[in-house]
Order: structure tokens, then sequence, then C-alpha cells
């Protein structure tokens, strides 16, 4: 029998913390009050479960099913997500959303000068396998304005939101793209202290997912917990 690692609790400086003065919004949402610690029950406990039974086969590809090609860069990206011990762990639901090429999301809220794409939603789902593998097929989303600081720009991310067997287990977080100059002046990107917990948000180049005149591949595995969590928000 294969012995299991002990867990590690996470470094101190390797997650974000509630207020950083530099992403302007955390210094409105961070709790004024010491937090208030609310035991679960029997029924966060066993259940009800998260029904995934609504993900639709095709979910995880958003350049289908708008009537035509979205514009942009195709890009391929996978990956696990894994426990503290290098476990897979399956069935986890993910959902992704996106801007699309030119950095515009499809939301009313989203006024930034660049043009929408009628064939690209930004929104995708999908359940991890029993390896705890998961795919998608994007387009590689653009940078755009902020207005957090002056001349503010994101770099380009998608970003993760991750579902465990009940609904009271979600994490979300982002990933970023190998070399983006932007991220040297996010924010958002920097205010995880450890420089090597920080890089767990940005993708690798995979050569094995990229398809031949079609499109890149990025890998992002995803760690939930442990030394080697990838940092949530």
């Amino acid at each position: 029998m294969t012995r299991l690692a002990q867990y590690r609790r996470p470094y101190w400086d390797t997650q974000p913390e509630y207020r950083f003065d530099p992403y302007g919004s955390t210094q409105f949402r961070t709790p004024k009050q010491a937090l208030v610690l609310l035991p679960q029950t029997l029924s966060e406990v066993t259940g009800p479960g998260l029904d995934t039974s609504f993900v639709k086969r095709d979910d995880n590809d958003l350049t289908a099913g708008h009537g035509g090609e979205p514009i942009g860069e195709r890009i391929v990206v996978s990956g696990r997500v894994l426990d503290e011990n290098g476990r897979p762990v399956p069935h986890a639901l993910i959902e992704i959303w996106q801007a699309n090429a030119a950095g515009r999301y499809l939301h009313e809220r989203d006024q930034h000068n660049a043009p929408l794409d009628p064939n690209f939603s930004g929104v995708g789902r999908v359940v991890t396998d029993d390896r705890g593998h998961y795919q998608f097929k994007t387009i590689k989303p653009g940078a755009y304005p902020w207005r957090n600081h002056y001349n503010g720009w994101r770099p380009q991310h998608i970003h993760f939101s991750l579902f465990g067997r009940a609904y009271a287990t979600r994490l979300v977080t982002q990933m970023y793209f190998p070399g983006d100059p932007l991220l040297a002046f996010d924010p958002i990107f920097n205010c995880v202290p450890d420089a090597k917990a920080r890089e767990r948000l940005i993708a690798t180049f995979d050569w094995e997912t990229t398809q031949p005149e079609y499109a890149l591949g990025y890998r992002f595995d995803i760690v939930l917990r442990g030394r080697d969590a990838t940092p949530m928000e």
C-alpha cells in the first residue's frame, strides 16, 4: 500500500490577502470585523450533491455553437485538478469565462470601446474525468483597460471557477499566459506575495495538445491544497 504524504499547510505568503491596496476594490469588499466561523452541519457534509447532468458534451468548446467562427487565435487549454498529494480530483465542475480577442466581455457593464464578437460568448464548462483531466477549446483573450489606476491594463487571462461535490466547495482563480509584459504591472496578479506561487498562475505552452495548423496548446494544472496550491481569489 502506498503511504500518502502528510498534509502540508500552505506557506503564509502564497495566497492573496483579503485587502491589497493597489487592487482598489479590495478596500471596499474586505471584511471590517473578524470572520465568524460557521461549522458545517450534516446537511453540508452529506448533501445535496452537485448535479452536473446539465453540462453538455460540447460545453467546453467556446468556438462552436454560434453559427460562425469567432475572431482570434484559437487555443486549447487543458490540465488536471489535483489534491495536495498529487492525486486527481475527479468529477469537479470547472467553469470559465473570458474576454474576446479584442478584450471585451459579453456583459452590459463592459463598455470598453472594442468590438463584440457575435460568434463568441466567452463562457464554457466541463467536468473533470476520472483522472482529474479537463480541456477547453477557446480563443486567446485580449488585454483590456480597467480603471483601477492610471493607464491600467489587465493582462490576457481566463477566469476559472471550480466546484467540488457540494455547492459550498467553490474556488475561483485566474490563468495567465507566459511572456505577457503586463503581468509586472497587474495588481491582481501581484497581490500574491510569493513569486513562485505567482508562477503557478501562468500556463505553460503544451506541444502535446497543440493541434497542427489549427490551435496552440496551453497546460494549466490546478492544485487545490497544500504547499503547491494554486493561488485562489
